[in-house]
């Protein structure tokens, strides 16, 4: 059986997980029982309304890698355009069985599901187009599962959206099943940090991505696979008049790394301050002293 999943997937969250492994059973593990993922680039909203279009929790790529790696065996990235979206509801379920990228004998979405010009299908009207059309439905309950501290309700990409934003790591953390990941390519800065001490990675992230509040952070900044401890800046180093938003991850211990020019990540753990400006120089050094031992003791724990 071929079974289809659909769903932005930003983030590839326990919720988004829940769907892929009923997919996986449903579909079964038979030669020719296949999972294909079914999602969007751009997000929709960044066409239908750019203005409100939300930040990205991952790129495209890293998007397909954690639904493989979920249990899915194909997926298929729609580029969404004002064409796509104009698609009647009927037109849309069309394509789900008769796209061979597609060719669905099943479709599992979650509950909320909505498709078709102005969204004007739910789950019910699947239902009913899958029943002529030839190709089963299933819609399962979304992951609801409370979080210490953080809102009640289902788990979403918005809801660990606005967690990253508020810099509730432990939140998104806890929804998305791993920290939350930056990713981009090591390029040159200042190099003010290594005139202190504390030689830092300048990450030009995606203007697009979910970046958390200005501060400093425990994480690991991970290269060619490997994790390294770090501490990581973010922000716009005022106590140097800066303008400019970085993200800057100082490798705990290491002053030896030639990184530039590479694709890296920073997986964010824990804030641990916000964005100071200090009296001198040497007080934010001292700073970054104990700023370090902390993402040392954060990440031991």
């Amino acid at each position: 059986m071929r079974v289809a999943i659909i769903g932005n997937f930003d983030g590839v969250h326990g919720g988004h997980r829940a769907l892929v492994q009923r997919a996986r059973a449903r579909a079964g593990s038979g030669p020719g029982d296949t999972v294909v993922a079914v999602t969007f680039d751009p997000h929709p909203a960044a066409v239908l309304r750019p203005d409100q279009a939300p930040a990205r929790l991952m790129s495209v790529e890293r998007r397909k890698q954690l639904l493989r790696e979920a249990g899915a065996d194909d997926v298929v990235v729609l580029h969404f355009t004002p064409e796509l979206a104009a698609r009647t509801p009927e037109e849309f379920a069309r394509m789900l069985c008769e796209d061979p990228a597609i060719a669905a004998d099943a479709v599992i979405v979650g509950d909320n599901f909505r498709f078709g010009a102005r969204a004007a299908g739910d789950t019910a009207m699947l239902a009913e187009l899958g029943q002529r059309l030839g190709f089963e439905v299933e819609a399962i309950a979304l992951v609801a599962e409370d979080i210490p501290g953080d809102a009640e309700g289902a788990w979403s990409s918005t809801r660990i959206r606005d967690a990253v934003a508020a810099g509730d790591l432990d939140a998104a953390t806890a929804m998305l099943g791993r920290p939350h990941r930056l990713e981009g390519v090591v390029v040159r800065g200042d190099q003010r940090g290594r005139e202190l001490g504390y030689p830092t990675a300048n990450v030009d992230v995606e203007a697009d991505a979910a970046v958390p509040p200005d501060g400093v952070y425990a994480g690991w900044l991970v290269v060619a696979g490997e994790a390294l401890d770090a501490a990581v800046s973010i922000g716009t180093n005022p106590q140097f008049q800066g303008r400019e938003r970085r993200v800057e991850a100082y490798v705990i211990g290491r002053d030896d790394l030639d990184l530039y020019g590479l694709e890296v990540a920073v997986d964010l753990v824990r804030r641990l301050r916000g964005q100071e400006v200090f009296d001198s120089v040497e007080a934010l050094v001292d700073q970054m002293a104990r700023d370090v031992s902390a993402a040392r003791a954060a990440l031991a724990g």
